[in-house]
């Protein structure tokens, strides 16, 4: 094989790696704008109803923070500090960390964790729901086959 050629196969390697992980990178960029999106339906259903009407901006992010912690543990296992101080190196928030498949069941737990604050059920009781319903879909799509062929693609 000339050095020509195995430059050229080389170089053409690379270009199609890089533009798979560009693909691949862009399908995750989409989850997690979607995660992000249907976060806003969530954080609607916190604003309407559980964030009391006198309250300080301190309390008010501190309602925030739990119902994101609620599905932080509901779907990861722990809270976004346990993260942090697990993680101290990495930038970001555990979220920005996950696979494609845990991202579809987070914004799928935000949109039902809305309804669940709506129909005025407790931070205990959702986070039991929330908690059976991530499982449930997380084997589901660990064992989907769509889900394989985009993490390949």
């Amino acid at each position: 094989m000339s050095a020509k050629f195995k430059l050229y196969l080389i170089k053409e390697f690379q270009r199609l790696k890089e533009e798979e992980a560009k693909i691949n990178s862009l399908e995750w960029n989409f989850q997690r704008t979607l995660a992000k999106v249907n976060y806003k339906i969530h954080t609607d259903a916190i604003k309407g109803n559980l964030v009391p009407a006198k309250v300080s901006k301190q309390q008010i992010n501190f309602i925030y923070a739990s119902e994101a912690d609620i599905l932080n543990v509901a779907l990861f296992g722990m809270t976004a500090k346990e993260w942090r101080d697990t993680n101290p190196a990495k930038e970001g928030n555990i979220r920005d960390y996950a696979p494609l498949e845990q991202l579809i069941v987070l914004s799928n737990l935000e949109s039902i964790n809305a309804v669940l604050i709506s129909n005025g059920l407790n931070q205990n009781e959702r986070l039991l729901q929330l908690n059976t319903i991530a499982i449930n879909q997380m084997k589901s799509l660990i064992s989907s086959t769509q889900i394989k062929k985009l993490d390949k693609t």
